[in-house]
């Protein structure tokens, strides 16, 4: 066999600059979330502070950056379309403009029309139920993002970080629990879940339907909760 046939390629990345974007994006999350100000801007009628303006426009800018630099080839290469991110956008603006006023009624509290769903969290003594934390917290992160689920219970068992992270740390863990891991329950629960179901098909790969991917998950991960339940909760 001749020597060139035999010639091995060497390991290594294109597009390796990527990496550096990477960093940019997570040191401009962890910015905004330790970064304190006092300036705040009202942007669409929403106030916004400075650090999350800074980590917004880096974001846009890092996103903008590695897509001039790349090498068209790395994209062709890769696959790289436009139209699983176009159809996951127009979905996930769906979720979040109806999403508002289920946190608006859940915040209502015991009052409100998901009163039944706040009593159902806290024992007769007051004390929180962890275990019904988790579930409750869960069901709604399974159809709803998780990150303002999380924050709706967050302050339905007080809202003070201090309690939560010291007395009321195993219901603390219970929303941190349920709102992270039920999220794999539906396609909408997370973005990446319906991001990978989109990219998948766009490349002639088929998919579960949204009611055929549920059968899985509720007969794989629903069980590996309740075992959870009885183990943490």
């Amino acid at each position: 066999m001749a020597q060139s046939a035999q010639a091995r390629e060497a390991i290594g990345f294109d597009g390796k600059l990527n990496f550096v974007w990477l960093a940019v994006v997570v040191s401009l999350v962890l910015l905004s979330g330790m970064w304190k100000s006092d300036v705040v801007f009202t942007i669409a009628g929403t106030e916004v502070g400075l650090p999350g303006v800074v980590r917004d426009v880096g974001l846009i800018a890092v996103a903008v950056l590695s897509l001039l630099l790349t090498p068209q080839s790395v994209h062709a290469n890769n696959q790289f379309g436009w139209g699983p991110m176009q159809e996951v956008a127009k979905l996930f603006a769906g979720i979040f403009l109806t999403i508002i006023p289920v946190i608006a009624m859940l915040k209502a509290g015991v009052e409100g029309p998901f009163g039944a769903v706040v009593r159902a969290v806290t024992n007769p003594d007051g004390t929180p139920n962890v275990a019904m934390y988790f579930w409750a917290t869960g069901a709604l992160s399974s159809f709803l993002d998780n990150a303002p689920t999380y924050l709706v219970f967050f302050n339905t068992a007080g809202g003070d970080p201090a309690v939560l992270m010291t007395a009321l740390a195993p219901t603390l863990v219970a929303i941190s629990a349920g709102a992270v891991f039920m999220g794999a329950n539906s396609y909408i629960g997370n973005a990446p879940n319906l991001m990978v179901k989109a990219i998948a098909e766009d490349r002639g790969v088929a998919m579960p339907s949204f009611f055929g991917y549920m059968l899985w998950s509720v007969g794989i991960l629903v069980p590996l909760f309740v075992v959870m339940t009885f183990i943490w909760f």
